[in-house]
Order: C-alpha cells, then sequence, then structure tokens
C-alpha cells in the first residue's frame, strides 16, 4: 500500500487474477470452481482495460480471509481483476472508506467501509451513509495508537511500526506501464525491421535509414495498417541473405518522434546524422516548454526520458531537454465546455480579425486571466483593449505633434537625477510600470503587465503636461517597447512615428532606475 495511513480501515483484501501467489492459494479456495471461471474470464482482458477507471469493477470472493496484523481482524479475500500482478506484490490491501476503486467494490458486494480519518476541522465520518470515499487529509481515528495524529505524519509512524513489529517494511515500488510502440496506422515512423521467411526479424542497415512512409491517398484507419496494401512499400530483400522478405507494416506511435524533436529542431538539414553535437551544446536545453497538462503522463515523461537515454549513450551533452515548463489553462464556451476543433466549438482568428484587426484580440486574450488559469471565452473585452491601443496610439500622436521625436535610432534615456521636480511623478510611474511589466513577463504573467501598462496611461490621461519634452518622447517611446509584445504590428507604427530604425524588436529592451521606483515617504 502507499497508504500506511488508513490501515485500521482495511475491510477486504484483493488479489490479482494472475498473481504468482494466486496459484498457490487455488486449491485452498473454498469457493475454487467460482474463482477458476473468473481468473479464466480475467486473463483474457488486457492490462489497460482492466485498470480503466471507467469500467465497474468486479471480482470474486476466494473463500478465504487473511489477519491484519495490526488488529488482528480478519477481513475476505477476494479476486478482482483490477489488481495488476506486476504492481508490488499483487495484492492490496483495500479501505473502500479512502480509496474510490475500494470504495465502489465494496458498495457492490456488500462489503463494510470503516472510516479511519476524519477531516481536520469535522467529526468521524460514517460508513454506512458515505457516498464516495473520503480521499483528503485529515485526522487518524480508531486506528490503535495512531489515534489524534495527523495522517501525514501517520503514514510514516505506521511503516516505523509494523518495520519495528517485523510484519511490514517501506519500500519503492515502480508504476511502470508498456509504452505503445507499434500501431496498426499509418501516420507514424515505419518500424526498420524486415520479416525473412529464411533469417527471421532483421534490422534495416544503419546505411538505409531512415526508412520513409509511401504517399498513399487512402490511408484510414479499418483494423489493420494500411502499409499492408502498399506493395511496393511491403516487398523489400532482406538485408541478411538478399532474398525476398516484406517490411513491418505497423508503424511507431508519433510519441517517438516527439520524444527526440527538440534535438532535430537544432539541425533538421542535416544529411549525415541526427544532428551535430556542438550545435546540441550551443542551443539546448529549450528555454521555456509551453503546453496543457495533458502531456504530463505521456509525451513529457517520453520527452525526458529519451533525453536521458541519449546522454547516457554519449549522443548529446544534455540531461534534461527544457530549463521550464509552463501548463496553461484551457479555454471553456459559454456552456463550460472546453473549446476545440474536435467540437466544433472554436472561434475563427478570421472572424476576430476581419471586425478588430489583430493587435486588439491579442491585447484582449492576454488581458483575461493568467495564462495557467482556465478562463470562459467571451469577446466582450475586445472593446477596452481597443480603447486602451487607441489611448496609446493618441499619446505618441500628441508627442509627434509637438514636435518630440527621437535623436537617433533608439529611444533616448532620460536619467532620473536629471529630471525636474515636476516631472518626477509620472517618470517614477513610468519606471515602476518597466520594472512591473518587465518581471510579470518573465513570471508569464502577461495580464498584470498589461493591467500595468493601462495603469501608466491612465496616470498619463491627456498629457504630459510639456508632450514635445525630452521625458515625453522617452515615455512614449519606453510604453511602445513595453507594449509590442501585446500589439506588435500597432507597436511598430507607432515606433516609425517617433522616428525610431526599424524594428522596435531590433532594439533592447527599456531599464529601470531601483531609486526611481521609490515612493516618496
Amino acid at each position: 500500500t502507499t497508504r500506511p495511513d488508513t490501515v485500521y480501515g482495511v475491510t477486504f483484501m484483493a488479489i490479482a487474477p494472475d498473481a504468482k501467489l494466486m496459484r498457490k492459494l487455488l486449491p485452498r479456495c473454498p469457493n475454487r470452481e467460482a474463482v477458476e471461471e473468473y481468473v479464466r474470464k480475467a486473463l483474457l482482458k488486457p492490462e489497460i482495460e482492466r485498470t480503466s477507471g471507467e469500467r465497474e469493477k468486479d471480482g470474486v470472493d476466494s473463500g478465504l480471509h487473511v489477519r491484519n496484523p495490526f488488529n488482528g481482524e480478519e477481513v475476505p479475500l477476494y479476486v478482482a481483476d483490477y489488481v495488476l500482478a506486476g504492481y508490488g506484490s499483487g495484492a492490496v490491501m483495500a479501505v473502500p472508506a479512502h480509496d474510490q476503486r475500494d470504495f465502489e467494490f465494496a458498495r457492490k458486494y456488500g462489503i463494510p467501509v470503516k472510516p479511519v480519518i476524519r477531516p481536520a476541522d469535522g467529526p468521524p465520518l460514517d460508513g454506512e451513509t458515505m457516498t464516495e470515499a473520503y480521499v483528503a487529509d485529515g485526522i487518524m481515528h480508531d486506528s490503535g495508537p495512531f489515534d489524534g495524529v495527523p495522517n501525514r505524519e501517520g503514514i510514516k509512524k505506521v511503516a516505523a511500526y509494523a518495520r519495528e513489529k517485523g510484519f511490514g517494511k517501506e519500500t519503492v515500488t515502480y508504476k511502470l506501464r508498456d509504452w505503445l510502440l507499434s500501431r496498426q496506422r499509418y501516420w507514424g515512423a515505419p518500424i526498420p525491421v524486415v520479416h525473412c521467411p529464411s533469417c527471421g526479424v532483421v534490422p534495416v542497415p544503419e546505411k538505409d535509414l531512415p526508412v520513409l512512409l509511401p504517399e498513399v491517398e487512402d490511408f484510414l484507419p479499418r483494423g489493420r495498417s494500411p502499409l499492408e496494401d502498399v506493395e511496393s512499400f511491403m516487398n523489400t530483400s532482406c538485408p541478411k541473405c538478399g532474398g525476398e522478405a516484406r517490411r513491418d507494416p505497423d508503424t511507431m506511435d508519433t510519441f517517438v518522434c516527439s520524444s527526440w524533436y527538440q534535438f532535430r529542431y537544432v539541425d533538421p538539414r542535416n544529411d549525415q546524422a541526427p544532428w551535430d553535437k556542438k550545435k546540441i551544446r550551443d542551443w539546448m536545453p529549450v528555454d521555456l516548454y509551453i503546453g496543457g497538462n495533458e502531456h504530463a503522463t505521456g509525451h513529457l515523461i517520453y520527452f525526458r526520458f529519451i533525453t536521458k537515454v541519449l546522454h547516457d549513450a554519449g549522443w548529446v551533452p544534455v540531461k534534461e531537454p527544457v530549463k521550464k515548463l509552463f501548463h496553461h489553462g484551457m479555454v471553456y464556451d459559454e456552456k463550460g465546455e472546453v473549446m476545440s476543433k474536435s467540437k466544433g466549438n472554436v472561434v475563427s482568428p478570421v472572424v476576430l480579425i476581419d471586425e478588430w484587426g489583430v493587435d486588439v484580440p491579442r491585447t484582449a486574450m492576454l488581458f483575461f486571466a493568467p495564462p495557467d488559469r482556465e478562463i470562459l471565452w467571451s469577446d466582450k473585452g475586445m472593446v477596452g483593449a481597443k480603447r486602451f491601443l487607441n489611448r496609446v496610439a493618441a499619446l505618441v500622436d500628441r508627442v509627434v505633434e509637438a514636435g518630440g521625436k527621437f535623436s537617433g535610432p533608439d529611444c533616448p534615456l532620460y536619467p532620473w537625477a536629471e529630471a525636474p521636480e515636476n516631472e518626477k511623478p509620472l517618470l517614477r510611474k513610468l519606471h515602476q510600470t518597466v520594472k512591473k511589466v518587465t518581471h510579470d513577463m518573465e513570471a508569464i504573467q502577461f495580464n498584470t503587465a498589461i493591467a500595468a501598462m493601462m495603469e501608466l496611461v491612465n496616470q498619463v490621461g491627456d498629457g504630459p503636461e510639456d508632450p514635445g519634452s525630452p521625458m515625453a518622447v522617452h515615455l512614449a517611446g519606453t510604453l511602445v517597447k513595453l507594449l509590442a509584445p501585446a500589439a506588435p504590428h500597432l507597436a511598430e507604427e507607432l515606433w516609425e512615428k517617433l522616428g525610431g530604425e526599424y524594428s522596435v524588436f531590433q532594439r533592447e529592451w527599456p531599464g529601470f532606475e531601483e531609486a526611481a521606483c521609490l515612493e516618496d515617504t
């Protein structure tokens, strides 16, 4: 178990139908005939079906009982196919009160539910009236000498007690699963082996790699690989004996390619090797990876694993593929459904661009919410974003019309120490804004970065007081630089108006003076 804090709540044990121990116990089962029939049917199911969280759990009572060494209670032993022989010992303690799978199983077979953890701020739970397992943290109770112990502390204390008494110990168990490598689909990397009647399975020689997919018109899945029907691809010769052979029609999952594509992107036109190690050393690891958390238990595991394999084999000099990972939130429609192409509930960018241009939707979407949060889609923010961008454009126009322009290719500096007192309130706000936007951009908090720029524009109002002054030119140029990531097209136009050299994105990011950010006290 991974939850020794719940051991006093065990009301049955479950063993995998294919566990080694099951074969020893079978002759002793009072319900042997029913158990044998259940085991026979269970072994016909693939593991992925047996462990699916969506299917109803089932099992059979073996008629045997086991004793809980912590409290001496005897509990029934069930054979259940949701338990896997390859995980741990192939048998698990079942605590229906604190594990949802066990709870559903117990309710189905009339097994008692015994809560042994209560909410920290509430009374003990009633096993007879519970409608689902309580899986949150809490306080141990009805747990012998561990009553009153916070369950997180109890995990270690119960394990230590078992070790001290000699009937248990801590250990590490790896819950590894097979990686889907071969599949009967067209789109994927061909498996580089040939099947020879004389030599068996023979790897394709390195000089003949990569094996490329043939171009086919009909590649839809139909229960077998579409490549089987492409004779020009399937028929080949054996690399060993030269006789007739057949290629493997299966393809590898696309995760195989996306687990190392970051290295190929560095050197995509290399036809002598997958990549040049020097280029990998210069460019890798990736600075920032942005993606949804649905990849956390799939692609990202392979992504890291293959990188470590390649490093250990001496192919790449880096141990990790990326420096920083950022999971973005999902966007939902007005019905609360995730917006996706497959559901047909997305909003076409073309529609928004036709009505608002490009920069308004960009700014509005960045301002909606922190990018790691889920949001409900709405186009109501477009009006506010357009108003904000118009105010920035109006500010630049006032400066230019008053004769304010850059004297060189970049926005001129305006040192805080040289500013007259009447300009310092607005100049202080500018320095504070640069500091805030710089921090929030690096922290991927675009909404608060844009909010800071809006605050600055609000403080400027219809100003600056002298729109043609060096301070006004410095303010306008700095604001355009800050705005450029959110509204690149408008920023480029405003930069040109101010006399800046193309492009604003080739200029240095604005700096700030810490002393200028401090409020007067």
